[in-house]
């Protein structure tokens, strides 16, 4: 007998209806077809509950998000995105910062053996809110504490073992920024001495950038700080056809929201025209979060036979078809 699990579908602003919608298309497949029960729980963040509340995140979201097993996002907008991300990822401690980059057949990309990870940390940094202006100075800290940092090396290490994967790359500036990043190396080698199956080496941010454009076969999971890992990650993209086919998923220990890393794209909003694949592998991502593997495998491995086949595509990738014949095309191959 199956466990219902309650997942919440959060469309956002722009296309996140849109991928949103497409991702139900695959959902609804997967409770025909796989012993699994889902109950879901639409909930509205940004424009729309601004024009329905006046608050871009509003309590009953909120607490709603509390309840569910799992969140499905699409995608959020200016200027209520920082509003809406950061009361989900600080507000719910999500962490660990999953951004897989890795090429697809069938897609004309410039590195087609790219398979690699970027592992932002999600709570801290550049991105942790915390700043003043003062007169003429405008001040963002950027904040790091050791046991946030544990918690990302260890989430690391120990998703690098259970997914196969053999090196783990902790990025820094530890060259100028010497009370933080230089700190920080020192307590990755230190932590990495608890896992000597897995290979653990640094590298400066800007060098691993270059790294990930030129040799990105050489990396594997790479640790990057929040601000650095959202622009490492985007930089993956680019050498994979770009981020309609990047997903993320936000770990926290207790709750986990999964989302493609795209924004919320307005002028093609409500078109049916944009490439769905991104919340697609959000949901395998959520999926495997789920530890249902064998409906994270069907949904991955329908992707691959629909993108390798041509016959449906999104204008992105050279095409003209919608996005709901694509989700639907991959659901009918589940």
């Amino acid at each position: 007998m199956t466990t219902k699990k309650l997942i919440g579908i959060i469309p956002g602003d722009g296309i996140g209806r849109d991928v949103t919608r497409a991702a139900r298309i695959v959902l609804d497949a997967v409770v025909d077809r796989f012993d699994v029960d889902f109950e879901y729980r639409h909930m509205d963040v940004g424009e729309t509950a601004y024009d329905r509340c006046g608050h871009a995140f509003p309590d009953d979201v909120r607490d709603g998000i509390a309840k569910c097993d799992a969140i499905l996002f699409g995608a959020i907008g200016a200027p209520h995105d920082f509003t809406v991300l950061s009361g989900i990822r600080y507000g719910f401690q999500l962490y660990a910062n999953i951004r897989p980059i890795r090429a697809f057949p069938g897609v004309e990309v410039l590195k087609p053996h790219a398979d690699l990870v970027v592992l932002r940390e999600n709570t801290q940094g550049l991105y942790s809110g915390v700043g003043y202006h003062c007169g003429d100075q405008h001040v963002n800290l950027r904040v790091f504490t050791d046991a946030g940092m544990r918690r990302i090396i260890t989430f690391a290490f120990e998703w690098a073992i259970k997914n196969g994967r053999k090196k783990v790359t902790f990025t820094h500036k530890e060259s100028i920024l010497r009370h933080t990043d230089a700190h920080m190396k020192d307590l990755f080698y230190e932590m990495a001495k608890a896992y000597p199956s897995i290979e653990a080496e640094d590298m400066e941010i800007d060098a691993c950038a270059m790294r990930v454009v030129m040799k990105p076969e050489t990396l594997d999971v790479i640790i990057a700080e929040n601000a650095n890992g959202d622009v490492l990650s985007d930089v993956g993209g680019a050498i994979i056809g770009g981020l309609g086919f990047t997903p993320s998923a936000n770990i926290g220990d207790n709750l986990a929201m999964f989302e493609p890393v795209h924004g919320s794209a307005p002028k093609y909003a409500d078109k049916d025209v944009v490439n769905p694949t991104a919340t697609l592998l959000a949901a395998k991502l959520m999926f495997d979060y789920l530890d249902r593997g064998d409906i994270a495998n069907a949904i991955i491995s329908s992707i691959e036979n629909v993108l390798s086949a041509g016959k449906i595509r999104t204008y992105d990738i050279g095409g003209s078809s919608s996005t709901s014949d694509f989700a639907s095309a991959v659901a009918d191959g589940l």
